[in-house]
């Protein structure tokens, strides 16, 4: 498949900057960041793309609203949030516009950004199933999902993941209510609260001594020959990209709804953690084909682990790892914890990232007590990393015009209260 290549070099030593290689906060502008018109002219995928992913959705909505609590009329969607005057002013400093959040750390189903994927891919699999077994018809609600014949196909059926966690809760969640048997293999960083509510799931959870991509990997290969099993791949999986493109829709018609423009003097920045990239490589995408160079995605990541800002920097079109630039993928924020970025994702909105910021854990953990006492916001400390960045980007972007700036909060509704109150004494 062809995606959005740029030109790179195919051998020889990563050029990485020397104040990532010390684990040093920094802003990374860009060079390859390209038009949005050359850049999704030459992309393999397209805004039809994204409207079918969004129809997806919405036949599953009956569906949806039947198994789950929360979802209004069966849509897995988050408020768009203004931040109060005085934090505002605080994450802003002199630059002008406004902040508000994309809350999806209270997302419907799982509470963390991965169910607009890793929902979103089971429900594309147990769809094609259903197809292909001759149980749709036209005309058919798919609250039909939950009867007893397609429990009992899906039951036939096997959905495995590799995960940091909350990707496997994703997909847990989803295959589990529809009757599938669900495997997901982990990290030796994932937290244990992650794996036991799992395993609460009825979820098998194989634990692995590696990082997230040796977990990936065993499960890639584990299940590479399965007829009767489907592996969501986080590194190369073109439905949960799509997935994620289609929350775009969602945040464009919030925007409107709240009178916000967004054009060319009016740009609109967006703060994505990443980790292995699908989901802010998704959105990106997703947004920039409805709002073109007027978007300016920010990607962050943790000071130890810039698995995007390492692979864009390198000038290599190949996987390039956080281990070759001598930093250890050690952090408390485990769902970016990733030591290789999805080359999908690079090559396709390489050229539509403005910046990657890396922050240190301590500032995740200063801005999760920040926004639970002033905010009542409830956070883990990767869904904090946006708001560390925030004005990190600002001092050093001093050509920022008056714009709307979004914080994409990714994960934390659902953190034990143990959990949670050890990431606030940290603080």
């Amino acid at each position: 498949m062809t995606v959005n290549a740029m030109p790179r070099r195919t051998s020889g030593e990563p050029i990485i900057p020397a104040p990532v290689r010390r684990a040093e906060p920094t802003v990374w502008r860009n060079p390859q960041r390209r038009d949005a018109v050359s850049v999704l002219a030459a992309s393999a995928f397209s805004e039809a793309d994204m409207r079918r992913a969004e129809a997806r959705w919405r036949r599953f909505a009956p569906l949806l609203a039947q198994l789950f609590d929360g979802t209004e009329d069966g849509r897995i969607d988050s408020p768009l949030l203004p931040v109060a005057p005085d934090l505002g002013r605080t994450l802003l400093g002199d630059a002008p516009g406004a902040v508000w959040v994309k809350a999806d750390h209270d997302l419907p189903v799982t509470g963390c950004i991965k169910a607009r994927g890793g929902v979103y891919e089971v429900l594309a699999y147990a769809e094609t199933l259903a197809e292909a077994a001759g149980l749709l018809r036209p005309g058919l609600s798919y609250a039909a999902f939950a009867s007893d014949a397609f429990r009992d196909l899906f039951a036939r059926h096997t959905v495995a993941v590799g995960s940091t966690g909350n990707l496997g809760f994703s997909v847990g969640v989803m295959g589990r209510a529809l009757g599938f048997a669900v495997e997901v293999h982990m990290s030796h960083d994932a937290k244990a609260w992650k794996k036991q509510r799992l395993r609460e799931l009825g979820a098998r959870v194989v634990e692995h001594p590696g990082d997230y991509g040796l977990a990936v990997a065993a499960a890639r290969e584990a299940f590479q020959d399965r007829a009767d099993a489907h592996f969501v791949d986080d590194e190369d999986s073109v439905d949960l990209f799509l997935g994620y493109a289609a929350a775009a829709l969602d945040l464009q018609r919030q925007l409107a709804e709240a009178g916000i423009a967004v054009d060319a003097a009016h740009p609109l920045y967006v703060y994505l953690p990443c980790g292995v990239g699908g989901a802010p490589g998704g959105v990106t995408f997703g947004l920039t084909l409805l709002f073109g160079d007027a978007v300016r995605p920010v990607f962050v990541e943790p000071v130890a682990a810039p698995c995007m800002l390492v692979q864009l920097a390198s000038g290599l079109d190949r996987s390039v790892s956080v281990y070759e630039a001598g930093l250890d993928n050690r952090t408390a924020a485990d769902g970016l914890a990733v030591a290789s970025a999805s080359l999908l994702v690079a090559r396709t909105v390489g050229g539509l990232i403005d910046a990657v910021v890396t922050v240190p854990d301590a500032d995740l953990f200063r801005w999760l007590k920040v926004l639970w006492a002033g905010a009542g916001m409830r956070l883990e400390p990767s869904a904090a990393s946006g708001f560390a960045a925030l004005s990190r980007f600002l001092a050093d972007a001093p050509d920022v015009a008056s714009a709307t700036h979004v914080v994409w909060t990714t994960g934390g509704a659902h953190l034990p209260e143990a959990e949670f109150a050890a990431a606030l004494a940290r603080a």
